[in-house]
């Protein structure tokens, strides 16, 4: 019964070499001068098939006879990896390196090992680091960058730092500058700035000639978790050591401090980023345009539209061109906060300055004046964008066309719709959409409906509230008119009582 499966999965596999004929002619053309043999193209069919287990995969591995160098592998294993799975694709290796003939150098391991690190398999990353610790192979600088980037990217910023630690010993990589600016950079893109400030911590004398490079991780790292204490210290440091920060540095600082001060503390986003750009000029360091665009972003998320408005108009008083991104997160606030008209001038302000906006910028603005309900406006907008001959047309028509329809225009939406077909656009939206006995005209009533129930809820100004009687337990309604009865006619004027002779009995003793 097994020999039975095994020779149908055999025959699957010879079907299938059909699907990798692409695969196969490309490692045929990538062979300088001769054209692989036929069953070294079978060997590709059978390494990139997803079809069967490890152990046929090996079982098949087994029947060829043919004749394997490293090189050879190694293209086989670039051209497969797109297609095959990663396990696969090690146990390809490590047969190749176990049965043959000739002896695998360390450059087809970092080849393979930097082959899965791009495939973000863990455990075949673990399985051959494993096997080079073994085999006593040298890891490459190159490699273990690779290697420690997509650990940290898994999660895995303890297994990285194991590694690094591990590599001169281990595997007789050095701790230099290379590599303690691979580990470092891997860490602080994933915001693990601390862990990297302690390998820093340990390693200095050895980034002398990378402390640029090293300083702008860190800063990117403490930006990353929004620690602008940190940040600062980093930018000291930086002075101290006589590394003057740069306007990559100055701006990853802004955009820190920015979106920090964006999720508890919008009032201070532009005095404090407006000390920074002071601070820039005192260093000769003019801002650019993605430092003020960083500002009017979180500007623009937190609806600060006045400060949005006075940060715009001082960029272009200090000699800063705005580009078509400052445009972009100006107009959409605008348009957010209802200030169409403010928002289409400066449009055309940008058209007329001779900027050339990207499709997104108009995208996303047809995009927001459809959910504000402005469509007539989106119209409008989509007309400046053909005048720009930008192309890409047939996403716009997909939102426009619906919207009109279901806010009753159908006539619009019946020119636009012509208008793509004669243009050749593709639509995805139906024409079903343009019948009104099919599409349901929406009315605006949450005002209606919010003004009925505001009325409904708001008592009569002339009607005086009726004020709830008090409900007294046993005895205490007794118990008050007495007091208030002796309060009364039982106190003389300097209030002391006269008819309670057992009270002064009482209070002589």
């Amino acid at each position: 019964m097994h020999c039975l499966l095994r020779s149908r999965w055999l025959g699957f596999v010879l079907q299938n070499r059909t699907n990798n004929l692409h695969l196969i002619r490309a490692l045929s053309s990538s062979v300088s001068g001769d054209q692989l043999p036929v069953e070294l193209q079978e060997l590709c069919g059978v390494v990139s098939s997803s079809v069967g287990g490890l152990d046929d995969l090996e079982a098949s591995l087994n029947g060829f006879t043919c004749t394997l160098s490293s090189s050879l592998v190694r293209k086989i294993i670039d051209h497969c990896k797109e297609d095959a799975p990663t396990r696969r694709l090690l146990r390809f290796y490590l047969w190749s390196s176990r049965k043959l003939d000739f002896e695998t150098q360390d450059e087809d391991f970092n080849h393979v090992l930097r082959v899965l690190a791009e495939k973000k398999d863990h455990k075949a990353i673990e399985i051959l680091i494993s096997d080079m610790g073994k085999q006593g192979r040298v890891m490459e600088p190159q490699t273990f960058g690779v290697v420690a980037e997509t650990l940290v990217k898994l999660g895995r910023e303890d297994e990285a730092l194991g590694l690094f630690k591990n590599l001169d010993k281990k595997f007789k990589c050095p701790q230099d500058s290379v590599t303690v600016s691979a580990i470092v950079t891997a860490l602080c893109a994933k915001g693990h700035a601390k862990k990297a400030q302690g390998v820093v911590w340990h390693h200095k004398e050895k980034i002398s000639g990378t402390k640029l490079c090293i300083y702008r991780s860190l800063l990117y790292g403490w930006s990353v978790q929004l620690n602008v204490k940190e940040a600062r210290k980093v930018i000291k440091e930086m002075k101290g050591e006589g590394v003057m920060p740069d306007l990559f540095c100055f701006n990853t600082f802004i955009r820190c401090l920015c979106e920090k001060n964006a999720k508890h503390n919008p009032s201070g986003i532009v005095p404090e980023t407006l000390n920074v750009l002071m601070e820039m000029r005192t260093y000769s360091i003019q801002p650019n345009s993605i430092s003020y665009n960083i500002l009017l972003s979180c500007l623009g998320r937190t609806r600060r539209v006045k400060e949005c408005v006075k940060v715009f108009e001082l960029m272009k008083r200090s000699g800063c061109a705005p580009d078509w991104h400052s445009y972009y997160l100006v107009v959409k606030v605008m348009y957010l906060s209802g200030r169409f008209g403010k928002g289409s001038q400066l449009v055309d302000e940008m058209m007329e300055e001779g900027l050339v906006p990207d499709r997104k910028f108009f995208y996303d603005l047809i995009g927001v004046l459809c959910g504000v309900e402005r469509p007539n406006l989106a119209v409008e907008l989509f007309d400046r964008m053909k005048r720009s001959s930008l192309g890409g047309y047939g996403p716009v028509y997909d939102v426009l066309i619906p919207k009109l329809c279901r806010g009753g225009e159908f006539n619009k939406g019946r020119e636009l719709w012509d208008e793509a077909v004669a243009m050749g656009e593709n639509i995805s939206c139906s024409e079903a959409v343009l019948d009104p006995s099919v599409t349901e005209v929406f009315t605006p009533r949450r005002k209606v409906e919010e003004l009925v129930r505001l009325q409904e809820s708001t008592p009569p100004p002339l009607l005086a509230r009726t004020r709830r009687p008090i409900k007294f337990r046993k005895g205490q309604l007794q118990a008050a008119a007495r007091r208030k009865v002796g309060f009364q006619f039982g106190k003389s004027k300097n209030g002391v009582r006269k008819d309670n002779k057992k009270h002064q009995d009482r209070k002589q003793v």
